[in-house]
């Protein structure tokens, strides 16, 4: 499979990504616990939209951009677009991760500690995922349909689930992790771990971390696919996935106070979804051209904002705050 990462692109790319979790670590320790504030988050969200532009800028002038290159110019476009679409089916995380958040009541000080890790995690389990997905395409050409018809089905399911909420008391790992771990029914600051009685527990803030990285898990297998209708370079699909993932953290909290204003976004992100899988089914057929997409997402995504802020929502009975930790003695299932 061609791609355009040279080993120097790709290792400037890898430094990069490194020394801006280093940055990000320490700054976050250095801060502390604390709530992050809607302006905080509106600043580093900017920063991180800023940082990515810089990074397909220099691309575009490494791929000969100034000299009228016209890879340059399709390289360029073709990370805008599966940056977008990226960005934009991250929103869907970040409603889910409200309601973890909420269903776990986690004090809005340790959010941002727990963000952090989960999206260390996604990283590496992206790339990954990014790998072996252009490896199988790269065996396997008949695989692209299957990515197309699941993105299709995906977009279609997602658009009869809008409006529901997920009960998360029915989630299956939620219900492995109670089986399998001994949980403290309380925070203990920003542990993981926690001592009672002489016994190890792990805390809350625990069992949310790996709640939130399953379900990355669980989107990327859209999110993924989904980008690879846009380009087959698996340089241009990593570093486009990586730098949305960067800056979901700073998203989260500019957002996570909205999310109600924005109650037919889903709805956009669904046909978004089944216009890629379209594109992806007809590749063969007809090639449907990046600049299209981007236009086409562009539009649909702005449309549905639009119509949430003209639309009042459909008012739904609010979850109770924490009802983990009252249940946990009464319900926690044996431990294998």
């Amino acid at each position: 499979m061609m791609t355009t990462g040279t080993p120097l692109l790709w290792t400037l790319f890898v430094a990069f990504v490194l020394v801006a979790l280093v940055v990000d670590f320490f700054a976050m320790e250095k801060q502390g616990a604390h709530k992050v504030t809607m302006k905080e988050a509106a600043v580093w969200s900017l920063i991180w939209v800023a940082v990515s532009f810089v990074f397909v800028a220099g691309l575009w002038w490494y791929l000969g951009g100034p000299d009228g290159n016209p890879v340059a110019d399709a390289k360029a476009l073709e990370f805008v677009t599966g940056y977008l679409v990226e960005k934009a089916l991250a929103v869907d995380n970040i409603f889910v991760f409200l309601l973890v958040f909420t269903y776990f009541a986690v004090p809005a000080a340790y959010q941002k500690r727990v963000l952090m890790f989960g999206i260390m995690g996604a990283l590496v389990l992206r790339a990954i995922m990014i790998l072996i997905g252009a490896w199988l395409i790269a065996q396997f050409h008949w695989i692209l349909y299957l990515f197309g018809a699941f993105l299709v089905f995906t977009g279609i399911k997602m658009w009869v689930a809008t409006g529901h909420e997920p009960d998360l008391e029915a989630n299956p790992a939620l219900k492995w992790i109670r089986r399998h771990m001994q949980i403290s029914p309380t925070y203990d600051g920003e542990k993981f771990f926690t001592i009672q009685n002489g016994v190890k527990l792990a805390t809350p803030l625990f069992v949310v971390i790996l709640l939130i990285a399953i379900v990355d898990i669980v989107f990327a297998v859209d999110s993924i696919p989904a980008i690879f209708a846009i380009t087959m370079d698996p340089f241009i699909v990593l570093t486009s996935n990586v730098f949305a993932i960067l800056g979901l953290r700073a998203m989260y909290f500019m957002l996570a106070e909205m999310h109600e204003r924005f109650h037919l976004l889903s709805y956009g992100l669904a046909i978004v979804l089944v216009f890629i899988g379209t594109k992806m089914l007809l590749l063969d057929i007809y090639k449907i051209p990046v600049s299209w997409s981007l236009g086409f997402t562009v539009v649909v995504l702005v449309l549905t904002m639009f119509l949430s802020l003209k639309i009042p929502p459909k008012k739904v009975g609010a979850q109770s705050a924490y009802p983990f930790a009252a249940k946990r003695d009464e319900e926690q299932e044996p431990r294998d």
